[in-house]
């Protein structure tokens, strides 16, 4: 049979020549080479650009530079890998003018458009004759043709600038890159160093120390920039302030910051994060009004960075000044300033002025996921869930916190439908194996009374957490499965789980609904002896236990005997065991105290009001309720959800729907 011998079985050969002649025995390889290389022109295959590209590996490879070049010379076509090989050929056998010229001859006369390849052969070339005019050249061309994302590129760029001693441009290559890996850090300190910028070296490398929780290196280098006498530098000390306020030390980023002669607004805003990070959030805002005191005006990062404090602790006059400062400064329309902005009011329990901040800024998905988190949490969950898919027609990606809002806003509405939309979406995309989704998914469930679907749930998780045992526990409470509840509760020990105060506060809800005293007791006890201070929530159980078994006394006595101020659960608890054994001395009592804790509260007025009335004491009934008109307090009217399409609608006796459509 005749056997046709085609170019890429020669290209293929000479391929494997090419390869072995690198490893041993150059000059037997480099004359098999020779051969091959004589065949092929005999067969008239010295024409194709493959089998020409492959000829110049091979004799790059093998050192052959004057055949390697004479085949591109002969070559009658030459695409980019052409050009490339060539340059890589001249690169590795030191010939860097030949890689320079021809590089220029690629980009003047070859027609083609040099490639990320071509870009990082001759990068390395530049940095290594410091040819800073050609590199910023090609550094040029790189932005022009949208090369500069590629980290590769980037790395090669710090590289050349580095050598060549442009800080200037070495910062602003590494400041723009998208993506950085190992190489571009590396890159930077180390052409830092080349030049004897050690200043700059140390600026960049504390905060991968930082990010890499190096805090103990982060240590040593710092007691290295003492003795090299580079503590005082600002930038040296800014990056120090950062280091040990994100490591927790924020003493010792004290100590550097008050140390330093003269600061900037990144010293003072290094110095507010860590105050602010670090739960001292009082200092944080004074620290503000302090660098004002000194001249020094905060910016859009001032603002971010204190805002949150403010959030945390509900502190809304100064984060209205904040705002109102950014606004006169021209950093209020800041997408990171809005968004502080936003969750500082909602979190401080001021939707509307969150909302106001959210309609005239711009958004993304952090604020919307604000405003779904914020919602939900209040009586006006649909708002959540409008925004939820207002945040979907946007072509916003939404993300584990707009699932956890939305599934919040639909447990507190008792949502089902849309609840269980959201679940179908969450299971088609993966997010259901996410811990805190599916920890909303059972709270969901389980307040929606569907504890079978949440056991569903509960029993498939691989990953649970001290949270998914305290939902279970808690829903089986409510809904009265007591025996199931405390079985959770004890398996849940055997599972050797971290329980919490949380988890007592289940276990005794549920003894309190059963009228468990005896284990109540036991499991109080147990909370103390395990060194758990007693919040409020357990000591509403314990009156509400003692309370439901008809211990009103001894509920009394747990109250006057209290370490903290009661509040309005204990006092609530306390009331509800008065009305079912009548009890009118301590119902007025606690009464007592909620009206001055809860004066809104028109329930507390219509229960005390109730108990009177119905003993004969008109008088007394009359007064709570004349108190309750004088103080502007209206009983809410009973409300009721209707879901209609993928609407939930509320109403009250008498109402009617405006635009409903009764074919439906």
């Amino acid at each position: 049979m005749h056997h046709r011998t085609t170019a890429f079985l020669w290209n293929t050969l000479i391929r494997g020549y090419s390869i072995a002649g690198v490893g041993g025995g150059l000059e037997v390889y480099n004359q098999m080479g020779r051969e091959v290389h004589g065949s092929v022109v005999k067969l008239g295959f010295e024409s194709d650009v493959f089998v020409g590209n492959t000829l110049l590996s091979f004799y790059g490879n093998c050192g052959g530079l004057r055949d390697a070049g004479r085949v591109f010379d002969e070559m009658p076509e030459k695409d980019l890998v052409s050009w490339n090989t060539m340059i890589g050929v001249f690169s590795v056998n030191g010939c860097w003018a030949e890689v320079l010229d021809l590089f220029g001859d690629m980009r003047l006369r070859s027609g083609l458009r040099p490639n990320v390849v071509s870009v990082v052969s001759v990068l390395p070339v530049c940095a290594g004759v410091e040819d800073e005019v050609t590199a910023s050249e090609i550094h040029g061309y790189v932005v022009k043709v949208g090369l500069e994302f590629q980290v590769i590129v980037g790395n090669a760029l710090l590289d050349v600038y580095g050598k060549c001693g442009n800080v200037a441009a070495l910062k602003q290559v590494f400041g723009e890159m998208v993506e950085k890996n190992l190489v571009s850090w590396n890159a930077i300190i180390t052409s830092f160093g080349y030049k004897g910028h050690y200043r700059d070296a140390l600026d960049i490398f504390l905060p991968v120390l930082v990010e890499l929780e190096f805090f103990k290196a982060g240590r040593e280098v710092h007691g290295s920039s003492i003795r090299m006498g580079l503590e005082s530098d600002i930038f040296i000390a800014n990056s120090l302030i950062d280091m040990y306020a994100k490591s927790g030390h924020s003493t010792e980023a004290s100590n550097v910051f008050y140390k330093l002669d003269a600061k900037n607004v990144v010293s003072w805003n290094a110095m507010i994060a860590n105050f602010a990070q670090n739960r001292f959030e009082l200092v944080a805002v004074g620290l503000v009004r302090q660098m004002q005191d000194y001249g020094e005006l905060p910016n859009s990062v001032t603002f971010t960075n204190v805002l949150p404090a403010c959030a945390r602790m509900g502190l809304v006059r100064p984060g209205k000044e904040i705002h109102a400062r950014s606004i006169h400064m021209g950093c209020a329309f800041d997408l990171f300033v809005s968004n502080a902005l936003t969750d500082m009011y909602a979190k401080s329990g001021h939707l509307k002025l969150a909302r106001n901040v959210f309609d005239t800024s711009l958004r993304d998905e952090v604020s919307y996921n604000i405003l779904i988190v914020g919602y939900s949490q209040t009586s006006d969950c649909s708002e959540s869930l409008s925004l939820f898919s207002e945040m979907q027609l946007m072509g916003l990606k939404q993300d584990n916190v707009s699932f956890m809002g939305a599934l919040s806003a639909c447990a507190n509405l008792t949502a089902i439908k849309q609840g269980k939309e959201i679940h179908g979406f969450l299971l088609r995309k993966l997010f259901h194996i996410h811990l805190f989704v599916a920890n909303s998914l059972l709270d969901f469930y389980t307040k929606c009374g569907r504890i079978g679907l949440a056991r569903n749930i509960f029993n498939r998780m691989t990953n649970k957490d001290v949270a998914s045992w305290n939902t279970m526990i808690l829903g089986y409470g409510m809904l009265g499965e007591l025996d199931t509840a405390i079985d959770l509760f004890e398996n849940m020990r055997k599972d050797d789980v971290e329980y919490d105060s949380v988890s007592f506060i289940a276990v005794l809800s549920a003894c309190s609904h059963g009228g468990l005293l005896e284990k109540g007791r036991k499991y109080f006890d147990e909370l103390k002896a395990r060194g758990i201070e007693p919040t409020q929530m357990h000591y509403a159980c314990m009156v509400d236990l003692l309370g439901r078994a008809g211990l009103m006394e001894e509920a009394a006595e747990l109250i006057k005997g209290l370490p903290i101020v009661p509040d309005a659960n204990i006092w609530g608890a306390l009331l509800g065991a008065c009305r079912i054994y009548g009890n009118l001395e301590l119902a007025a009592w606690a009464a007592e105290h909620l009206f001055e804790l809860k004066p809104e509260h028109s329930g507390y007025y219509t229960l005390l009001s109730n108990m009177y009335a119905e003993t004969g004491r008109w008088d007394e009934a009359n007064r709570i309720r004349e108190l309750m008109k004088s103080r502007g307090v209206k009983k809410s009217p009973g409300c009721s959800w209707v879901q209609i399409g993928e609407q939930a609608h509320a109403f009250v006796v008498g109402e009617k729907i405006e635009g409903l459509d009764l074919g439906l």
